[in-house]
């Protein structure tokens, strides 16, 4: 998968910035907390129509995803209820861009759009589901197409886009994830099916 990539090249520096955060007292649910909110803020600037903010502002919320689990790691503050708590937020926090989203293109007399949101937001939710779902079941399942990492990529890369082409690269964008990430969620089944066999 592309975030396991960028997280090996990245984890030197991800474990820099996440010890100095330590040291400030910060803890990894807090990171946790800092993010979503981050993202909750990001979902207003979205639904203003400022796209290409948007976009840039999603880079930087990011990094609190990637810092928490560095800060957990290094200081032994592991938990079952901290990776509950940041996948959980991970959920919500989509869920607040896609509603900032809805409520530009409905304002705008673009209805049609909210179909495309709609189905991307449920393929993103079964594509979790269905890991936490196989987790449960003992398989692991975190193989895919479409994984966290790369939907939030190719939102942010339709919103950046958007401000030298409009609102064609983020419409193309939810076309993919409105296909693409049911087809994650029912690639997701196969492989369980496969390994459960």
């Amino acid at each position: 998968m592309l975030s396991s990539i960028v997280r090996r090249y990245a984890q030197g520096l991800l474990n820099r910035v996440a010890a100095s955060l330590g040291r400030m007292g910060l803890t990894p649910n807090a990171l946790t907390l800092i993010g979503f909110l981050a993202m909750c803020a990001i979902a207003l600037v979205l639904a203003k129509g400022y796209f290409a903010l948007g976009g840039l502002l999603i880079i930087a919320a990011g990094i609190f995803d990637a810092l928490d689990g560095s800060l957990a790691r290094l200081t032994n503050q592991v938990s079952k209820f901290g990776a509950f708590f940041d996948s959980t937020t991970d959920r919500f926090a989509e869920g607040a861009l896609f509603l900032g989203l809805l409520y530009w293109f409905l304002e705008n007399g673009m209805t049609f759009v909210a179909y495309l949101i709609y189905l991307s937001l449920l393929g993103s939710l079964m594509v979790s589901y269905a890991r936490a779902r196989a987790e449960g079941i003992g398989v692991e399942c975190k193989e895919g197409l479409l994984t966290r990492f790369e939907r939030i990529t190719l939102l942010v890369a339709g919103l950046v886009l958007s401000a030298w082409f409009g609102d064609l690269p983020i419409l193309a964008v939810l076309v993919i994830l409105a296909i693409f990430t049911n087809i994650t969620a029912i690639q997701r089944v196969w492989l369980v099916y496969r390994a459960a066999k």
